[in-house]
């Protein structure tokens, strides 16, 4: 079967699409055909040694996906051939085939297309940890979200606009902002014209916002966190920009801030269970309809390298999904 492996550290270029045996089920285990494998801004570090996972290699990129079921290995007492499932595994679904522990894998339900459901893990996953177990977002109250078109952006404007909270999306081009409207956003602010903090100001008329989900860093991070208001809640997310930014903390005190870290890899190893929770909770809002995952672009596997330098190069609105099977 297929796979694309990395063997060595560097950028796109240096995946290889390799052949490899056939997986096989152990006890514990299903093998799937991986129907679609989404790809995240982390693939790009992770491939580079640059993530804070660093797998033995050769491994295959791509944390999440969803397929069908053609082998059960011995006490699988859930899962059949022929079940739709999807699963977060850190990386290694950008190949044909996959077996991994049934523990893993989550029913996909009626109406869920398997291209929607590989790209709900990570971003979702993340975002609704962040304001729902971090934060504690309320409905009513402000949310900032830097870096909105992207896949973690958009589901913080999703989710916070669907938990009722007045969502600013903060974009980098006019084409952006709008995307972050049609997905929820109250107001944008186009962080290439606009002064973030004054704006966030203004539209705050002074108070400055409630909640900040910053996945962004780099030059973003102090003036946001100098629009935020009394008792803020500032989430530290990721960083897309590049760089780790340096913040000072007498702004932290001066404003009562609680500066809450969101590390969702760590999170779901240590609460499994809150972590299938808030994986139904996330697709049962995508079957209803009330969530819907932007897919940029739906490539197939020997493409991989030019969907990640699309996403390195911040082109992507949304997701982009890889296609290994039919």
């Amino acid at each position: 079967m297929k796979a694309v492996l990395s063997t060595h550290p560097g950028g796109p270029d240096a995946l290889e699409l390799a052949e490899i045996e056939a997986p096989v089920a152990g006890p514990g285990e299903v093998v799937v055909d991986v129907r679609a494998a989404s790809l995240n801004f982390f693939d790009t570090l992770i491939i580079n040694d640059r993530y804070q996972y660093r797998p033995q290699r050769p491994f295959s990129p791509c944390g999440e996906f969803a397929g069908t079921v053609v082998a059960v290995g011995a006490r699988v007492d859930e899962f059949k051939v022929g079940d739709r499932i999807a699963a977060y595994i850190k990386w290694g679904a950008a190949r044909e085939q996959i077996a991994i522990p049934a523990t893993q894998a989550v029913r996909l339900p009626d109406g869920v297309e398997f291209d929607v459901a590989a790209t709900t893990f990570i971003t979702y996953g993340t975002t609704l940890h962040a304001l729902k177990d971090r934060a504690k977002l309320k409905a009513g109250e402000t949310l900032c979200v830097l870096g909105a078109a992207g896949g973690a952006g958009q589901s913080a404007v999703e989710l916070g606009h669907l938990m009722g909270a007045r969502v600013i999306a903060c974009a980098s081009s006019e084409e952006k902002c709008a995307f972050a409207r049609a997905n929820g956003a109250a107001e944008t602010i186009n962080t290439s014209t606009e002064d973030l903090k004054e704006r966030l100001k203004d539209l705050t008329v002074g108070a400055g916002v409630d909640v900040v989900y910053d996945a962004v860093g780099g030059d973003l991070t102090e003036p946001a966190v100098r629009a935020t208001g009394w008792g803020g809640r500032y989430l530290v997310v990721g960083f897309a920009a590049g760089n780790i930014p340096k913040l000072p903390l007498n702004l932290v005190l001066l404003k009562g801030i609680d500066v809450l870290g969101v590390f969702w890899g760590r999170w779901i190893e240590i609460d499994p269970e809150g972590h299938r929770r808030n994986t139904e909770e996330i697709l049962d809002h995508v079957a209803a309809g009330r969530l819907k995952p932007h897919i940029h672009a739906r490539l197939p596997l020997e493409r991989i390298g030019e969907a990640m330098a699309m996403i390195a190069d911040r082109k992507v609105l949304g997701k982009i999904v890889i296609a290994p099977g039919p």
